[in-house]
């Protein structure tokens, strides 16, 4: 309580510089999730790979990224924000350079997975330097401002690759996608070693602290429902459809694992009385790794149905999806000032504008000129993207404003992760159903397209199921207990 006086009586008088810093390096990073997606059919055709194959190259980043966010958190509290901000933007610039570099598939995946890695471990110190740097309406303030990064970079992500792309040409203009990380990430570096405020470190214990076995346990349960799924579009299901039985073994064996460091008193990598004594913790994280499944996954159908489809350049392909960035970049600032007044509505209408938007596109693609497509569906997209902006940052907000102070860190890990893994298993599967439909309807684009959008519809859907359940249960809640009114609003 006295630090936190301190923290309120005395800010920082840097402490906007500094998060515009640490803000700018975020969005670079999350933007990484989505701005290959534009380039993957021109690395395809330059590096020779399957389809399959590559798209390990973003399904593999959004999975160690995942992964190695509540690690992040606690080497941080070790480290300190400072110093593990620093190494870990370091290390993203690093592997983005040696992404750009990578003479073939192999490598290039292997880059994208470690680039991952930086990316999950620097993340996290952008939320741990709001805690220190602010305090009440300004902590509110920064945290949302984080949650619009969150939110527009993925959505402004196809925009960026295609410009990139056009600017560098073919063959090998997709290499710049990575290397402008480099002189971006440089500049935040100096940045930040000026601005960011030092703290001590202490590594005592930190061994305790790393769930090593429930990361594995975790990211090989994943990996083994990723794996058939990448499969399936080249006929190999049938061959390694055991692996999905063998995730829910290690999924069972992942939830053993972590309720036993429960109770030995360790740090589990995902704590799993969030999801059973927090109230509202479970559906709302549920419904953020949901909806991450299925908007995410749409950028890489659309980059492959304009591109390989149409022939759209990369630039036309990224400029057919703006509206959805510009209604998103609108409704994500406006969001999160009606939050508290709005609660949980705001996601309902959110996902409710994103899943008409999603039926609105599949329809279309079977009734419009598959030359009009581009045009037909830049209002669905527009409004679409007002309802993604809703729905980001404001289901953070009401996913943790029950969450104890003292399992902060934990619960905000444990809700990216499920976002990012959420990213990983719906960029595969919307991409294998696309070239599913491609391969059965002997080149049906438009048909493709619709059944792709069907299904992450039917995604959506399942998040709105959830926000819709949510929003009953807080008016319950409040009903039961007019006190309650403040934390369990509608």
């Amino acid at each position: 309580m006295t630090s936190s006086a301190q923290q309120s009586s005395t800010p920082d008088p840097r402490r906007w510089k500094a998060l515009a810093v640490t803000l700018t390096a975020g969005f670079m990073v999350l933007l990484d999730v989505s701005i290959v997606n534009v380039a993957l059919p021109s690395i395809q055709r330059d590096l020779g790979a399957s389809a399959g194959g590559v798209q390990w190259v973003i399904s593999g980043y959004a999975l160690t990224f995942g992964l190695v966010l509540v690690f992040g958190g606690r080497l941080g509290d070790a480290l300190g924000r400072r110093r593990m901000f620093l190494i870990a933007l370091t290390g993203f610039v690093l592997t983005s350079a040696l992404a750009g570099a990578a003479p073939g598939p192999e490598l290039l995946i292997v880059a994208r997975l470690l680039q991952g890695m930086t990316g999950g471990l620097l993340t996290p110190q952008n939320t741990g330097l709001i805690q220190e740097l602010f305090s009440g309406p300004d902590r509110g303030k920064a945290f949302g401002m984080f949650g619009a990064v969150v939110g527009i970079s993925t959505a402004v992500g196809p925009i960026l690759g295609g410009v990139i792309l056009a600017v560098f040409g073919d063959p090998e203009g997709w290499r710049w996608v990575f290397y402008v990380n480099v002189p971006i990430g440089a500049l935040a570096l100096g940045l930040a070693a000026h601005l960011l405020p030092k703290s001590r470190a202490s590594l005592r214990g930190i061994g305790r602290e790393l769930d090593f076995t429930g990361a594995l346990l975790l990211g090989l349960a994943v990996v083994c429902v990723l794996f058939p799924i990448l499969e399936a579009e080249q006929g190999g299901l049938g061959t390694v459809w055991w692996l999905f039985l063998l995730a829910i073994a290690l999924g069972a064996a992942f939830v053993w694992w972590e309720r036993r460091l429960v109770r030995l008193d360790r740090a589990p990598l995902l704590d799993l009385r969030l999801f059973t004594s927090t109230p509202g913790f479970a559906s709302g994280a549920t419904l953020g790794a949901v909806y991450f499944c299925a908007f995410t996954g749409i950028w890489l159908v659309f980059a492959m149905f304009f591109q390989q489809g149409l022939g759209f350049t990369p630039l036309a392909s990224g400029l057919a999806v703006t509206p959805f960035a510009v209604g998103s970049a609108v409704s994500a600032v406006v969001a999160g000032r009606l939050v508290e007044r709005w609660g949980r509505r705001l996601t309902v209408i959110g996902l409710s504008l994103v899943l008409g938007c999603m039926l609105a596109v599949a329809a279309l693609a079977l009734l419009v000129p598959a030359e009009s497509v581009g045009w037909a569906v830049a209002l669905p997209l527009l409004i679409g993207g007002i309802g993604g902006g809703m729905v980001i940052s404001p289901n953070t907000t009401l996913t943790l404003e029950r969450v104890p102070t003292s399992m902060a860190g934990v619960a905000g890990g444990a809700l990216q992760t499920g976002q990012r893994l959420g990213t990983a298993v719906g960029t595969a599967l919307l991409a294998a159903v696309f070239h599913t439909a491609i391969s059965l309807s002997t080149g049906d684009y438009p048909l493709a397209l619709t059944i792709s959008m069907l299904c992450a519809a039917l995604l959506t859907l399942i998040a709105l199921t959830l926000g819709v359940a949510e929003l009953r249960r807080r008016r319950e809640v409040v009903n039961l207990d007019p006190t309650a009114a403040h934390c369990s609003q509608g």
